[in-house]
């Protein structure tokens, strides 16, 4: 039996690719990337495209479809998010068939499309650190295609402000036998640190030009609305006070960034600052300056950058993790490991919520991806750290205490963008499952897993339901004017919140009255530029957008 197959095809490949490079054996002139693609992709390989969160190899992306589909074509694609136009054109053309992932929010309706006309097949939604662990175990590329700041003449990679998943990427391709081509923008005689050694690395295409970088955690204020203003101080008096929560992850969207711009204000009336939501998991949102700068953050570790936020980081060393140049070195795999064993609570939202507390992002029209929710909402068997908050959402179970993560949905009843009710009796997820569009029902985080349902209405205490009966009625609890809400009687509602099971606004002693824009820190993009004593600087996109919302509203 031989073993050594693979380092043989390795060396084929490698062999075919140099015939591609210029100036020495690694660097490929951008004009040849097609060519380099056709040489060592193989139709029907494994192939890391890197689309993080954020960091994009877009120039590759580009260059990949241009590649003739008679020699590279049914590629099985794992990349955490599908982000850019080209990522979906891939899969219309048919250089692309598998698709395994993570996210992605910005191509959900048409990820969905494609999965209607059969131009993709799904193997599934991974949190990031399952699609992780399998780039070591079952979903190894045989090439993969990533994005680097800048390279040396050795070929060392400097990934700067935006690591996120490259070093990963590399490692689990690289010493599997597989192909590495990373693009760059330039080539300088010494870099500012060595974030991936150039053995890592086997061909280098330097573009010249930065790649994409969406901010997708930037949240403008001026559009946070006073029912996400109204949930957000429900979230810091009903869930973050009574349990004490130290160290938090905030997912994506308008009404966790209505909790971090109201910290600094409604969060020191209640005694926060120093005491709670003082260490996080999280990339550098700008709604998070106010609160920075007013002494209500120690420390935050980041999955990636945020454009624009690259001097205001640099500028706060005791805050975030910097690297020996002074930039923010972030890692997805390691804040999602911190995510997993070292955190007191994920909060985020969803697209649909069921009667059982079940959440789900796959829906009939769209597939946004689950990101790292179920990763980050998820109670390890084998945490033992149990911090305050563990120790009063857990119980014991056969004689065993079992510390629990919070971990809170939060969400309007009925969606403010869309119009559309979030809780539902059943999960488009089941359908999607029964049409044979996915081999399990894609659920996003069980119910069993939730302990908090944060709306409008009020806060479900799941954690403190016993049963699942119980569950369900605190679901509906809080569901409004719902197909859920809807099969719960006011007195068994007024049952529950007696029994301290749901709580209201008013049993929290929380006067919706207050629930105005002007408890947030910041009213804008622009106040937070000033609070960042000009250090926050926008993308162009960005203030566009600011100014196209104000001009919507005015």
């Amino acid at each position: 039996m031989r073993f050594d197959r693979l380092r043989e095809e390795y060396l084929s490949r490698l062999r075919e690719g140099r015939k591609c490079c210029r100036g020495g054996v690694k660097f490929v002139p951008a004009g040849n990337a097609v060519r380099l693609f056709e040489s060592v992709i193989k139709k029907g390989d494994r192939v890391c495209l890197e689309g993080d969160n954020q960091k994009q190899a877009d120039f590759c992306a580009r260059e990949l479809l241009k590649v003739n589909r008679s020699r590279v074509s049914r590629l099985h694609l794992v990349q955490s998010s599908v982000v850019l136009d080209e990522h979906i054109e891939l899969f219309r053309r048919g250089i692309a068939r598998r698709l395994d992932f993570a996210f992605s929010g910005p191509q959900s309706r048409p990820l969905y499309r494609l999965l209607r006309e059969g131009k993709v097949e799904i193997g599934a939604i991974h949190t990031y650190l399952e699609l992780f662990g399998r780039y070591f175990i079952d979903l190894t590329p045989r090439v993969s295609i990533v994005a680097a700041e800048l390279c040396d003449g050795a070929g060392n990679l400097y990934t700067g402000f935006n690591t996120e998943d490259t070093p990963l990427i590399c490692e689990a391709t690289r010493f599997k036998n597989g192909i590495v081509i990373a693009q760059v923008s330039r080539k300088v005689k010494r870099l500012p640190r060595v974030d991936i050694p150039a053995d890592w690395v086997d061909f280098i295409i330097p573009t010249g030009e930065d790649c994409y970088v969406q901010p997708l955690f930037t949240r403008d204020p001026a559009r946070v609305t006073r029912t996400q203003v109204l949930m957000a101080m429900m979230v810091l008096k009903g869930i973050y006070l009574p349990y004490e929560v130290r160290s938090l992850n905030h997912g994506i969207g308008f009404p966790t960034a209505a909790i971090e711009l109201i910290l600094p204000t409604y969060g020191a009336e209640l005694g926060f600052k120093g005491r709670l939501c003082t260490h996080w998991a999280l990339n550098p949102h700008p709604t998070m300056i106010p609160a920075i700068e007013k002494g209500f953050v120690r420390h935050i570790h980041s999955f990636g950058g945020e454009p624009g936020m690259e001097k205001y980081v640099k500028a706060r060393g005791d805050i975030f993790c910097l690297g020996p140049d002074g930039n923010l070195r972030s890692n997805r795999a390691y804040c999602h490991a911190a995510g997993l064993y070292a955190i007191d609570l994920f909060i985020g939202a969803t697209l649909q919520i069921d009667r059982f507390g079940n959440s789900s992002t796959a829906i009939k029209g769209m597939i946004a991806g689950f990101g790292g929710a179920p990763n980050l909402g998820g109670s390890p068997p084998g945490r033992r750290n149990f911090s305050t908050a563990l120790k009063k959402a857990g119980r014991y179970e056969n004689g065993v205490f079992r510390g629990r993560k919070l971990v809170v949905q939060m969400t309007p009843t009925v969606s403010e963008k869309k119009g559309i009710p979030v809780f539902v009796r059943e999960l488009d997820a089941a359908e999607l499952h029964r049409r044979g569009l996915f081999d399990a029902p894609p659920v996003m985080i069980a119910g069993d897993q939730v302990t908090h349902i944060v709306t409008e209405a009020g806060i479900a205490y799941l954690d403190r339901c016993r049963d699942l009966e119980t569950r369900c009625r605190a679901v509906a609890a809080v569901a409004g004017e719902t197909t859920v809400g809807k099969t719960i009687t006011p007195a068994r509602i007024n049952g529950l919140r007696r029994r301290g099971i749901v709580a209201t606004p008013a049993d929290l002693g929380i006067d919706p009255g207050r629930a105005e824009r002007t408890l947030l820190a910041a009213s804008d993009i622009a106040e937070l530029v000033k609070i960042s004593k000009g250090l926050y600087e926008p993308p162009s996109a960005v203030l566009a957008a600011a100014v196209k919302a104000g001009k919507a509203s005015s």
